[in-house]
């Protein structure tokens, strides 16, 4: 901020800040629930978002950001960028679907919410001494393209990264469980199923032999972590020795020490069903693994006021894991939040065709533009708090520093 500004009383900056920062997300109220609605009508899967990320740069562009499309080598990620304040707060923008099923985690609210927020703290950027960093983060639901952004530097200048998800609830603090997954392929041998089978190697004998090896595991396994699996393929035509079994493996875990502890044991369960039948296995990394989220308390704090400003009461889930989300990986690098917006789904929740059909009712659209003015007043909260701007630009240098060291 200015001299000028920082003679003002920092109360009354901030207060005005609010104001302008609720006014500007209320300017743009129509195209943010607009561009949700959009979002929704058209659901795009991991990595294919092509038009979604296109809607997004385009409203940020008439905004005057500056915007680059293409991000770290996705070509559905993007970054926005407006003001030139030495406090960087990202906003993470999700708007990714599911196959088969649409917006049912809500990324349409997710990433409308965030562009608000980013479109509310824009308009008071200059005031209170911020650039704002809309980050477009593709494949959350898949390989997670928050880590790729986080490898590429996207994440590197950021004093805060902010999200909110949708929900049945309001709620803050919760944590996240780290997961990780594999491609599992087992190649046996082909032989005819009536005439000679003892010829051939059995791919879907050694993939059943996996999943009851797992299944067994499951009772030995910690609190909180989980195990899931699917098979993908396991032989075309009943009197064939099937010769190809896949499947995908995917593992929870309250930290990510606890998932590399998991990954063993589950491995070994892959193993025995090679051994067993003599098929080859084959295990490949299914995108990223997505660590435990951590989330900072001054933000959550901050939120969970803003929230109440709005009229909303989130629950404390403090500590409390709920699913698995790449913005685990950014909370350990960068002070992150990622609270949870809520609106009337019926009772459905996420990850069903049920809560998909709420995603645009009158309750979403609020939740867009609640989440939006929330986040921006979070932006005010940490940019006029003397002391925790200081503590979170040190936080920057001291990552600068280590990775100049490094």
């Amino acid at each position: 901020m200015t001299h000028a500004r920082r003679e003002q009383s920092l109360p009354a900056v901030r207060e005005d800040a609010f104001a302008a920062a609720a006014d500007a997300v209320r300017s743009w109220g129509d195209a943010l629930t607009g561009l949700s609605h959009s979002l929704h009508a058209e659901p795009e899967t991991a990595l294919r978002e092509h038009r979604s990320a296109a809607k997004v740069a385009d409203l940020l562009t008439d905004a005057g950001f500056r915007v680059t499309r293409g991000a770290a080598g996705l070509p559905t990620a993007l970054v926005a960028t407006y003001g030139s304040g030495d406090l960087v707060v990202c906003l993470c923008a999700e708007y990714d679907a599911l196959p088969g099923i649409g917006h049912a985690c809500g990324h349409n609210v997710n990433g409308a919410a965030a562009v608000g927020a980013a479109l509310g703290l824009a308009a008071v950027a200059d005031a209170v001494g911020v650039t704002v960093k809309l980050v477009g983060t593709p494949a959350e639901e898949d390989m997670g393209g928050k880590v790729t952004l986080l490898e590429a530097g996207v994440f590197d200048d950021a004093a805060a990264a902010m999200m909110v998800h949708a929900a049945p609830e309001d709620s803050v603090g919760a944590s996240s469980l780290a997961v990780g997954a594999w491609d599992v392929t087992y190649r046996g041998a082909p032989a005819h199923a009536a005439l000679a089978p003892w010829q051939g190697v059995n791919a879907l004998d050694a993939v059943t032999l996996a999943h009851t090896a797992v299944g067994m595991l499951r009772q030995q396994l910690p609190p909180g972590t989980l195990v899931h699996d699917v098979v993908l393929e396991a032989g075309h035509t009943v009197n064939v020795i099937p010769e190809l079994a896949r499947a995908r493996y995917e593992i929870r875990a309250r930290t990510t020490g606890d998932l590399a502890d998991a990954r063993r044991r589950v491995r070994a369960c892959l193993e025995a069903g090679a051994l067993a039948t003599g098929a080859e296995l084959e295990l490949v990394p299914h995108g990223h693994d997505f660590a435990d989220l951590r989330q900072d308390a001054f933000l959550t704090s901050a939120y969970g006021e803003a929230a109440r400003a709005l009229g909303r009461d989130p629950v404390d889930r403090h500590g409390e894991p709920m699913a698995s989300t790449d913005m685990g990986n950014v909370s350990h690098l960068v002070p992150s939040i990622h609270p949870c917006i809520g609106y009337d789904t019926g009772g459905a929740v996420q990850h069903t065709a049920d809560f998909a059909r709420h995603g645009t009712g009158a309750g979403a659209d609020r939740a867009v533009l609640d989440g939006a003015t929330a986040l921006a007043r979070v932006g005010v909260q940490l940019a006029t708090d003397p002391v925790q701007r200081d503590l979170f630009l040190r936080g920057v240098a001291r990552r600068r520093a280590a990775a100049s060291a490094g």
